[in-house]
Formats: C-alpha cells, sequence, structure tokens
C-alpha cells in the first residue's frame, strides 16, 4: 500500500539522505542571503497589478451594455481573483513576505478574497498538510475528506459517486477549502466553546463575501444589477475551477505518494525533505502560466521551501531538478493536460471496488509501495554513483 520505509523505496542509504537534505539546505540559505528589494518590488507590483485588473474588470462590467464586454470583464475578474487567491493569498499566508515586516502583506494579518477566514486555512495548510505531507491519518488534504485517491482508503459504496462529487468540488472549490479549514479548527480545539467561535467566525467571512459580491457590488449597477450579479458569480466558479485544478495537479497524479504513519518516528529533517520530493508533484509552465498559478506549478519547491518568495521557485527548481538527476530520484512533472488527465483517472479508477482494478495496491500508478520492489529485506547500498545500487528511477525502470 503507502510507502513504510522511505529509504528503501528510495533507494538511498541514510548518508545519502543527509548529503541530500546538506544540500537543499544550502539552496535555502543561498535564496534567505539574495533576498531583498527585488523580491518585496514583484509583490508590491503584484498586489498592484491584481487590484488594477480588479477595478478594471468590474468598470468594464458595470459600464458596457453588450456580450463581449460582460464576457471581458467577467474573465479580467476571474484572473484577479486567482491571482489574489494564489500568488498573493496563498503565498502571504505561508509567511512568504513575513521578512518584509509590512503589516500589510504578513501571513497574521491578511484575509484573503474568498469564503474561507485565513487564520483556520493556515493550521490545516500550512501545519496539517505541509508537516505531514501525504501521511495517512494525518494529512487532510489526501483527497480533502470527499475523494479516495489511494487504494490505502476502503472502498465504500458512496465513492461511486466520486466522479460527481469531483465535478462538485472543482465548481464550488471556495466552499469546500472553507469547510475543511473549520473542520480542521474545530478538531484541533476539541472545546466546544472553541469551536462555536471558529463557526461564527466563518459564518461572519461568508456574510461579508456574500454581501460584496453579490449585494453591494449589484447595487453599484443600480437597474443592470443582474449584469453585476452573473458576473460576479460566473468569475467565482472560474477561479475556483482553476484553483481546483492547480491544486489537484500538483498533489493527485502519478507519482505524487503516500506515506504509512511510521515515516513520522524519528523523522529527521533531511528525510522531511525527501518525504516532499516523493509526495509532491509539479507541471510545465511558462512564466505567464506560473503567475497565474501562484507559482503552485512548482509544487515539488513550494514544499520543500513552502515560506520562500513564490518568485523563486523557478530558479529553485533548475537546482532541485539536477539534485534529482544526481540523487537517481524522480522529479515528477510534465504538461498541465497530462497531469490533470492522470488525476482524473486516478478519481475516476478508485471510484470502483478494488475487485475490478488490475494493479495490486503496491505498484498501481496512484498508489506506490517499497513493496514493488521487493526489497523489505536490508540492502546495503545507496544510489548508484556511490556503490552500485541502482537509484529510484532505475528501479522504477525495470519494475514497469
Amino acid at each position: 500500500m503507502a510507502i513504510s520505509r522511505i529509504a528503501a523505496y528510495a533507494h538511498l542509504n541514510t548518508c545519502d539522505i543527509e548529503a541530500l537534505g546538506s544540500e537543499l539546505d544550502a539552496i535555502r540559505r543561498s535564496i534567505i542571503e539574495q533576498r531583498g528589494e527585488r523580491d518585496a518590488a514583484y509583490i508590491r507590483r503584484t498586489i498592484a497589478f491584481q487590484r488594477a485588473l480588479d477595478v478594471a474588470s468590474r468598470l468594464t462590467i458595470a459600464l458596457t451594455g453588450n456580450r463581449p464586454g460582460w464576457v471581458l470583464g467577467t474573465v479580467g475578474l476571474a484572473v484577479a481573483k486567482s491571482i489574489e487567491n494564489m500568488e498573493i493569498g496563498h503565498n502571504v499566508g505561508h509567511g512568504q513576505w513575513d521578512w518584509m515586516n509590512d503589516p500589510e502583506i504578513h501571513s497574521s494579518t491578511w484575509e484573503w478574497d474568498m469564503a474561507g477566514v485565513s487564520e483556520q486555512w493556515r493550521y490545516s495548510h500550512n501545519y496539517r498538510h505541509h508537516v505531514f505531507t501525504n501521511v495517512l491519518g494525518m494529512d487532510e488534504d489526501i483527497g480533502f475528506g470527499v475523494m479516495r485517491v489511494t487504494r490505502d482508503e476502503s472502498w465504500r459504496p458512496e465513492h461511486l459517486l466520486q466522479p460527481v462529487r469531483n465535478l462538485l468540488l472543482a465548481v464550488t472549490f471556495e466552499w469546500g477549502i472553507a469547510l475543511h479549514g473549520l473542520y480542521s479548527a474545530q478538531e484541533r480545539s476539541g472545546d466546544p466553546v472553541e469551536k462555536t467561535k471558529h463557526t461564527r467566525a466563518l459564518l461572519r467571512k461568508i456574510t461579508r463575501q456574500i454581501g460584496k459580491d453579490y449585494l453591494l457590488f449589484p447595487a453599484f449597477n443600480g437597474r443592470r444589477w443582474r449584469r453585476t450579479l452573473s458576473a460576479t458569480a460566473s468569475a467565482n466558479v472560474l477561479r475556483n475551477i482553476w484553483a481546483y485544478l492547480v491544486i489537484f495537479c500538483g498533489h493527485f497524479p502519478d507519482g505524487a505518494e503516500k506515506f504509512e504513519p511510521n515515516v513520522l518516528d524519528n523523522e529527521t529533517k533531511s528525510e522531511w525533505y525527501l518525504r516532499q520530493m516523493l509526495g509532491s508533484a509539479n507541471f510545465d509552465a511558462g512564466r505567464v502560466l506560473a503567475f497565474l498559478s501562484g507559482n503552485l506549478c512548482y509544487q515539488i519547491e513550494h514544499h520543500l521551501f513552502p515560506d520562500l518568495p513564490s518568485n523563486r521557485y523557478a530558479e529553485i527548481a533548475h537546482r532541485v531538478r539536477d539534485l534529482c538527476d544526481r540523487y537517481d530520484l524522480p522529479y515528477t512533472t510534465g504538461p498541465l493536460p497530462r497531469q490533470y488527465l492522470l488525476t482524473l483517472r486516478t478519481i475516476h479508477k478508485l471510484a470502483l471496488p478494488d475487485s475490478l482494478l488490475l494493479a495490486t495496491s503496491d505498484d498501481a500508478p496512484e498508489t506506490a509501495s517499497e513493496r514493488k520492489f521487493d526489497v523489505l529485506r536490508p540492502f546495503p547500498g545507496g544510489r548508484g554513483n556511490r556503490s552500485g545500487h541502482s537509484g529510484l528511477r532505475t528501479a522504477l525502470r525495470r519494475a514497469s
């Protein structure tokens, strides 16, 4: 099923893993030492551009009376909302810009333009997901509680509806994230009074969002309020679908592995690094697509260094990919359509009972373990260029 011995799965020994961790630490230090005005200027430009695009799009919707104007304004508003959620809100929430000591873009003060409460999301995402990435029973982002994306979760008849659930989740993604953050915060507190406080905080945020998007802005347009209302609702749906697509392609295509809870026992920082590399997936993107995705096309780099500025991920990616080549580790990436089709295949396939599936639970594309290599017995070697033992990419080729 899921990976229980990461070293055995990666075909690396302890020395290899610690050496890999040291090189990743060096990458982190170099970015922190270089971080400065260029990065600060980037996030300020991004915020200014996003706000200007938001205003221009809303004016286009309000002041034009034809269909092309509605379409142009709606698409522009959806792009503005996507940038605010992913390149700004998500990355600010990770503390990527806390070093600037600017209260406007500090992780403790930013409240993003979507239904969920930032504080609740930061716990479920920054802690539960990023610390325990893809660890069964610990990372609640594995299927977000509504999807079966690994055979380690037992099949139930309700999973037959998974393809429909997937479509609904895509359209309502911001609401799914909001509830996901609420449930995580309530579970953390345990106290009924605190649970009630979290619920009220979410209800207040939802009231503000609905009031702003579906009452205030349509009211500004007077008798043409329906035009603004439909444009805003459409922009929110487009933003939801785009955010869903980006997130799912970074976590559920083939090669984004899952792990047994025992991997956390005495886990070192270097082993944590390795788990992030094996449990995440990228998709190929140029500068524009990277910007529109919040630079989450570099999901591997983001999971390695979640608090480093997102505009640095492209240069970090070259160095991480070089490490994967030298340590014979897979660097899971591919075109966006391909990554999503692989994700869709997993979602639809695992809607079915295991008895109807062909591959075994240890070597299926969406769920793998070290048992696929038959290396449960101790092995003396490390990666190929040190001890003659084949690396993970070589082993994967042999297994296939």
